[in-house]
């Protein structure tokens, strides 16, 4: 755990509840001391095709402590309007998905899931920070379960900045 300027242990990001896609808690503290790549998907945008990159991503670095998280959203012009079960076999079917999925939720606005109350405070590194811009933005923890680094919605899951960090968070 680190600790923030005021001393204190900072919680980790993983320490969040949120649900899994199929019911249930995802608990996510099952990925303690990993690194964890969070990403908004949605399986009807111009960037769902990213899934096949997260999927490699994911395979390419699981033996060393690291897995692709990702959570569905529909806020981003209704991309992500398929029920759970709908959203699992798209994602199973179309790219071969085997990373874990957690239950769709508002990433902006009123109804923002904790989940991203704690991760959009975190700037990348053109500066921006606050609400996530469209689907398939990247959050990367630590294995200390604190945000790492932010990537654009448009950066590639296999571009050589996101690949990059995540070797840096694995150590």
């Amino acid at each position: 755990m680190t600790t923030n300027t005021d001393g204190n242990a900072a919680s980790s990001v993983l320490d969040t509840e949120i649900g899994a896609l199929r019911g249930g808690p995802a608990d996510l503290g099952q990925y303690a001391g990993q690194a964890v790549l969070i990403v908004n998907v949605a399986s009807k945008c111009g960037l769902t095709p990213q899934y096949e990159g997260l999927e490699r991503l994911h395979e390419r670095y699981a033996e060393r402590g690291f897995t692709v998280l990702g959570v569905p959203c529909n806020q981003f012009m209704g991309q992500e309007p398929g029920s759970a079960e709908e959203i699992a076999e798209f994602c199973s079917a179309t790219y071969g998905v085997t990373f874990p999925m957690t239950e769709k939720v508002e990433v902006n606005g009123a109804g923002r899931h904790p989940l991203y109350d704690r991760l959009t405070g975190f700037a990348d590194a053109a500066g921006h920070s606050g609400d996530v811009r469209w689907n398939f933005e990247k959050f990367l923890i630590g294995r200390d379960g604190q945000v790492v680094a932010r990537f654009a919605p448009q950066t590639e899951p296999e571009s050589a900045e996101v690949t990059a960090a995540v070797e840096r968070a694995l150590g």
